[in-house]
């Protein structure tokens, strides 16, 4: 293909949806509001069971809410502008990711073995909240970069918390801490995986962007 023909493309290519509407607004501020309050929740019961899935989790809930309003603060923006704020929010799930690996690491030093009824209970209502948002979302899990991060981190939320449920389980059977010590870097890997996604797709919009600019478009 050409460099005119590719830009023929992209110009003809349908937009994707880029949450310039009431209702995705509306499902971002509940969600907000949901991950707010269950890092505080997760949090403080994660410190108190010792779990480093628990408090890994809690972080994530902390990073999305953070996401959410980032989101919010650049729809209706310039595609180019949307982009970068997509790259920002995947960059900041490799730092979330990352984070996450050092302090499993340090658990593994410490080898405490963390509270497998605590995990389980505030496992099982961090899922219920994530099924939430999940729900509320997927009729938005298609579109640009920007909007896209949501469906991937209240996904990866919602698998998140199934692997801190097993986790709890796997403890509870076998008083180790090395089941929650596994959950949570499953969780890192998952996170890191989907900011490359989102980045790829981000820096796609991005090239498209300036060459629809570079074209008059």
């Amino acid at each position: 293909m050409t460099t005119d023909e590719a830009l023929v493309s992209l110009c003809c290519e349908t937009p994707k949806f880029d949450g310039l509407t009431a209702g995705f607004k509306r499902a971002l501020w509940i969600i907000i509001a949901v991950n707010g309050t269950m890092f505080v929740v997760e949090m403080i019961a994660g410190l108190a069971a010792g779990s480093k899935a628990l408090q890994a989790d809690a972080l994530d809930f902390l990073g999305d809410a953070a996401t959410y309003c980032l989101t919010l603060a650049v729809i209706g923006m310039p595609l180019r502008t949307r982009a970068m704020a997509a790259m920002v929010k995947g960059c900041s799930m490799i730092g979330l990711g990352l984070w996450i690996l050092g302090s499993t690491l340090y658990q593994v030093l410490i080898l405490d073995v963390p509270s497998a009824d605590v995990m389980g209970a505030v496992g099982f209502l961090a899922l219920a909240a994530n099924l939430f948002s999940v729900v509320i979302l997927l009729k938005f899990r298609e579109g640009d970069a920007n909007v896209r991060s949501v469906w991937l981190c209240s996904r990866n939320d919602a698998i998140g918390n199934v692997a801190v449920m097993g986790a709890a389980l796997a403890v509870w059977l076998t008083n180790s801490a090395w089941p929650d010590l596994i959950a949570a870097a499953l969780m890192a890997a998952l996170f890191i995986y989907s900011a490359f996604q989102i980045i790829a797709q981000a820096a796609g919009e991005r090239r498209a962007a300036i060459a629809e600019l570079a074209t008059g478009g």
